[in-house]
C-alpha cells in the first residue's frame, strides 16, 4: 500500500478531530470558527484526493 494513501487517511482524521475539538470556555474560543473551516476544508481536500487515486487506480490496468 502507497505510504501516502495512509497519510491522506490520517490527515482527513485530523480534519474531523480539529471540527470537533472542543473550545468553549478557553481563550481559543475565538479562533474556533477558523478551525472548523480549515478542518472542513481538510477533510474535502483529502477525500477528493483519495478518490481520486481511487479512480486513477482503477483505470490504470
Amino acid at each position: 500500500m502507497d505510504n501516502r494513501v495512509l497519510l491522506f487517511f490520517v490527515s482527513i482524521l485530523s480534519g474531523f478531530a480539529l471540527i470537533r475539538v472542543p473550545l468553549d470556555d478557553s481563550f481559543l474560543e475565538s479562533i474556533s470558527p477558523v478551525t472548523d473551516i480549515i478542518g472542513i476544508l481538510t477533510v474535502l481536500v483529502f477525500s477528493l484526493v483519495l478518490i481520486y487515486k481511487g479512480v486513477k487506480g482503477l483505470f490504470s490496468k
